[in-house]
């Protein structure tokens, strides 16, 4: 099999040396399997209104090709560790807040600049060592159900530090003039303590 016969975007591997006539002796050419769960954790990412982009240090065209499969439409190619950190860098100073997944040593410092990355379970140390978090099992649906977590927790940590200001705005100068006697401000105090940890319980559903 010679390389002008290989479908687009699919990998190749061919043995050397060449033979005479400068053709390869023999080629292989592989194809990549998507995991079991990978449209469904990018339709997960999508429906929380994030951008999706690929960046990959495969050929052009194998990346195209896998990027299709998931119906990700912003895709690079032959990027090397410093054109991830440059784009990264890019999108950093246009005010996106970035999650970066990645499993390969050359990942590891763009996973280390951006502000949330994720590392597979089974890709290297040194990409695990520079992120913020590990999928056990390479479980994408986990990278998902964790950014929809924090969501959910900052949602409720606002919450409580709203409720919270208003209580000490109203309750603590109505004691201080004293039209609001001790144990109505003790027990105001109180109450709202057990609320904010009642509403706090509810990240952990």
């Amino acid at each position: 099999v010679g390389v002008a016969s290989a479908p687009v975007g699919r990998p190749t591997v061919c043995l050397a040396p060449a033979d005479a006539a400068g053709h390869e002796q023999a080629c292989f050419e592989f194809d990549e399997a998507l995991r079991d769960d990978a449209v469904e954790a990018l339709a997960s990412l999508r429906a929380q209104g994030m951008a999706l982009r690929l960046l990959s240090g495969d050929a052009s065209a194998s990346a195209q090709a896998l990027a299709a499969k998931v119906g990700i439409a912003d895709v690079r190619g032959d990027a090397s560790p410093q054109d991830k950190l440059d784009a990264l860098a890019r999108w950093q100073r246009d005010g996106h807040c970035v999650l970066m997944v990645g499993d390969g040593l050359n990942d590891a410092p763009v996973l280390a600049r951006a502000d949330v990355s994720f590392a597979l379970s089974h890709g290297s140390a040194l990409a695990q060592q520079r992120s913020d978090f590990i999928v056990l099992g390479s479980r994408l649906a986990e990278i998902a159900a964790t950014r929809a977590r924090a969501v959910h927790t900052m949602r409720i940590v606002r919450k409580n530090l709203l409720w919270a200001a208003m209580y000490n705005a109203v309750c603590v100068p109505l004691a201080l003039v004293g039209w609001l006697p001790a144990w109505a401000a003790g027990a105001g105090m109180a109450g709202s303590s057990l609320f904010v940890v009642l509403n706090a319980l509810r990240a952990g559903r």
